[in-house]
Formats: C-alpha cells, sequence, structure tokens
C-alpha cells in the first residue's frame, strides 16, 4: 500500500499551462516529509542553496537565461519568508563542474556551508524556445525529492521559475503556493488613477484600463478571469465590469450617486457593493452580473460601505458610521442581523476576510496615520501588524498566509507584503507614481 501523502510516477507525464509544458519526474516513491512546518507559531527558516543553473545546450546564454533564473528563485523564496537563501559566495562546488543529478553531487560541499535542502538545474535554448529543468533536493540525507522539466518561450521565463518554485515550496510545506497568482492594484504612474495588473514579486506590470480618469476599489472574481471596479469615467462613480482574458468591459452599475466598493460573492454570481440611490444614503446592495438589484443589506441613518464577504458566503463584513465614527461590523445575509467588531479608534477601515475564514484584516487610524490590523471574525484577539509610516488596503493571499497592502513608509504609496502574523514586510512595487487598493488574485493555476 502507498504510504499516505506518496507520490508515485509510473511514468513521464505531460501538463499543459498557459502555453507552457512541463514534465514532472521522480526516480522513486517518496514519502511525504514536511520540512517546514508552517503551522508553527515558532518556524525556522530552511536553509537552502541555488546552485547556478547550468546551460545544457549548444546555444551560448547570451541573455544570462542562468542569472535571471537564479535571482527569480532566491527573490520568490525570500518573498515566501520562510527561506533562508545561502549567499552563492560560501559555495564549495564548481558549478561548471558539477552535475544536476543526484549521482554527481558531493552533499559534504553542501552541507559544509549549512545548506540542508538544495535546488540545482540545467536550460537549453533553441531559436526563441526555452527548456528548463529544476530539481529539489534533501541535503541532509542526501536524496531527490522532485524535479520538473518545462517548455516554452523565453519570453516565459518568469513563469517558468515561478512554477519551480511554487513546486518546491509544496514539496518542503506540503500546500500550495502563491507563486502563479497576481495582484490587481491601482496606480497613478501614467497621471491619473488606472488598474493594472502584475506578478506578486512586483514584475510583468500591464495596465488593463485606459479611463484617464479615477478608477478605485478592483475586486477578482472567484475564476480569476474577471475584475469589477468603480470609474468615474462618465463623471460618475459608476461599477464597472471587465473580462482580464478578452479585455471586454461594460458598465454593469451606473445609478445615481455612488457605485462604489464592490465585492464578489464567493460563488461569484453576485456582486455586494454600496449604492446610494433609494434615499441618498450610502447602503449596501446585492447585484448580478449584469447590475440588476437583487436585495437590499442595510437601512440606517450612517453609512455603509467595504464589504467582503466570509468565505462560505454566509456573512459581510463592512465599515459603517452609524455609531458615530467609522468601525468594522459583520452582517449576516439571512436575516439581516448586524453585529458591531471593533470598539476602539477613531476610524477602521478596509475590512477583508481571510479565504480561511479564521480572521478579518482591517486598517485602524492610530494618531494621523494608518496602521494594519487583524481580529477573529467575533472581533476578539485584535493583532497590530504594521508601524512604519501609513498603511492601509490590506488584501489577503488565495491561501490566507500573506497580506498585501499599500504604505508610504518609503515616502510615496507603494505596495509591500508581508507574513499574516506582520513578519517578513517586503516591498514589491517602485517606480513613478502611487501604488494603492491592491486586491490578490484566486490561486486558479491560470494566467
Amino acid at each position: 500500500m502507498k504510504p499516505k501523502g506518496a507520490i508515485q510516477i509510473p511514468s513521464l507525464k505531460t501538463v499543459f499551462f498557459a502555453g507552457i509544458a512541463f514534465l514532472l519526474f521522480q526516480a522513486e516513491i517518496v514519502c511525504a516529509k514536511i520540512y517546514i512546518d508552517i503551522y508553527s507559531p515558532s518556524t525556522r527558516k530552511l536553509p537552502i542553496a541555488i546552485a547556478l543553473f547550468k546551460n545544457l545546450g549548444s546555444t551560448p546564454d547570451k541573455e544570462n537565461i542562468a542569472s535571471q533564473i537564479n535571482g527569480i528563485i532566491t527573490q520568490d523564496l525570500e518573498l515566501s519568508g520562510l527561506f533562508q537563501v545561502i549567499d552563492p559566495k560560501s559555495f564549495i562546488e564548481n558549478p561548471q563542474a558539477a552535475g544536476i543529478t543526484s549521482d554527481k553531487i558531493n552533499w559534504s560541499d553542501w552541507s559544509t556551508v549549512g545548506a540542508e535542502a538544495l535546488v540545482k538545474g540545467g536550460f537549453s535554448l533553441d531559436a526563441k524556445s526555452l527548456t528548463m529543468e529544476g530539481r529539489l533536493y534533501d541535503v541532509v540525507q542526501g536524496k531527490f525529492i522532485t524535479g520538473k522539466r518545462y517548455f516554452g518561450k523565453v519570453d516565459d521565463l518568469r513563469l517558468m521559475v515561478h512554477k519551480l518554485v511554487n513546486e518546491i515550496i509544496y514539496q518542503l510545506t506540503g500546500e500550495k503556493s502563491i507563486f502563479e497568482t497576481r495582484i490587481a492594484f491601482v496606480s497613478t504612474a501614467s497621471g491619473t488613477k488606472e488598474i493594472y495588473l502584475m506578478d506578486v514579486d512586483g514584475e510583468s506590470r500591464q495596465r488593463i484600463t485606459s479611463h484617464r480618469s479615477i478608477c478605485l476599489s478592483p475586486a477578482w472574481s472567484p475564476d480569476g478571469r474577471k475584475l469589477v471596479f468603480t470609474s468615474y469615467k462618465k463623471g460618475n462613480p459608476d461599477l464597472y465590469l471587465k473580462d482580464i482574458f478578452y479585455g471586454n468591459e461594460k458598465v454593469i452599475s451606473q445609478e445615481r450617486g455612488l457605485n462604489i466598493s464592490p465585492a464578489f460573492s464567493p460563488d461569484g454570481k453576485k456582486i455586494a457593493l454600496t449604492l446610494s440611490v433609494e434615499d441618498g444614503n450610502s447602503e449596501l446592495f446585492l447585484i448580478d452580473l449584469n447590475g440588476n438589484k437583487l436585495e437590499r443589506l442595510t437601512t440606517n441613518w450612517g453609512s455603509d460601505v467595504s464589504p467582503t464577504f466570509s468565505p462560505d458566503g454566509a456573512k459581510i463584513a463592512f465599515v459603517s458610521d452609524r455609531a458615530g465614527s467609522p468601525q468594522v461590523y459583520a452582517l449576516t445575509i439571512e436575516d439581516k442581523s448586524v453585529k458591531r467588531l471593533t470598539f476602539e479608534g477613531n476610524y477602521n477601515a478596509t475590512p477583508e476576510w481571510s479565504p480561511r475564514g479564521d480572521k478579518i484584516a482591517f486598517s485602524r487610524m492610530t494618531g494621523n496615520k494608518f496602521d494594519i490590523y487583524t481580529m477573529d471574525p467575533d472581533g476578539s484577539n485584535i493583532q497590530r501588524l504594521t508601524t512604519l509610516g501609513s498603511n492601509e488596503d490590506p488584501s489577503w493571499s488565495p491561501n490566507g498566509r500573506y497580506l498585501i497592502f499599500s504604505s508610504n513608509r518609503e515616502g510615496s504609496k507603494k505596495l509591500y507584503i508581508m507574513l499574516s502574523n506582520g513578519s517578513n514586510q517586503r516591498r514589491i512595487t517602485s517606480g513613478k507614481g502611487e501604488d494603492t487598493n491592491p486586491v490578490w488574485s484566486p490561486m486558479t493555476g491560470e494566467r
């Protein structure tokens, strides 16, 4: 009987993702072993070495593919907050003389420098096509863990490496990682507020709107194929729906007054948002993807904004000033009952329910600046995660392990990523303009 968690690949298997093919190969049945306990509050970083990938073909590496591969792997692993990447200057092995298979590795060369895991690999070029092979080893036990071979275009290099890093993290933690997901956000780089997309590491930045106006509050559909956002393109804050794959864009709510702060329901069939149409007050409503009003959720004198669904779709957390100052509340959709969750701070904003369902992230004004906090869904166990600069707009990664947010700690507003406990805070955007309103895509595997 196969051990629990074991993987047995009797033959090479080809799988296609976004035009990139990869082969998964394993020389033996590998019993599952968790090298990094990501659920432990005191998990240490795993020392890992990344050997320079070898050019296995006859075409010269004029584009420095080897250094690009190693740079992306290093950046991703450090961004994950789970690894101590060993400085290559300490390596003993001669990368030109050494091989990439188990029988060609001198394990003492790697254990001597403190490595417990090792990444090796190679690549070959043919015109504009690229083949890349990555292998992961356990240095302590001197054994092969897993390997993958990818085929694609040279332009696909970054995505290939992100896929390899996801596999490395999965093999060492037992959990899927986030390096094939994307971030939607608002930037003023073009001179006006437009919606952009980028990879988790801040690369492959792409502008997807040209409204030459104010675009705000993007939100992903659960399948990762659509974005809904507010735009002042026609003067009024209207709600737009954009298909990311085909580029189609349409207005779905242009009620008089506000059509703002949208959030998709977990089943992707509804959108919660703030409208001010019926009595001039800002209330929460549910609409379908054609903009038809389905249900009014709140009725009170205060302004209700920034809805976020619980993962099961039964509740919505939102912000209201019905008690005099903006605080976070939770609404049960079935009976419209409302419970106040925050009682401190003069201004609490932008709640975001974790996809795990166990936390709500939000921003709170402390003095004259905002910081990111988390709390349990009942309002208890409030934890402050940031202290430097002013920090807003938290958004969870689809595995609930990371948060992305905007901060002005280094001057203009840029985007930062941190672990859900507030550690390993790293800036991921740079350049001109201000970057705000980040929102993490679902983990769909599609690009």
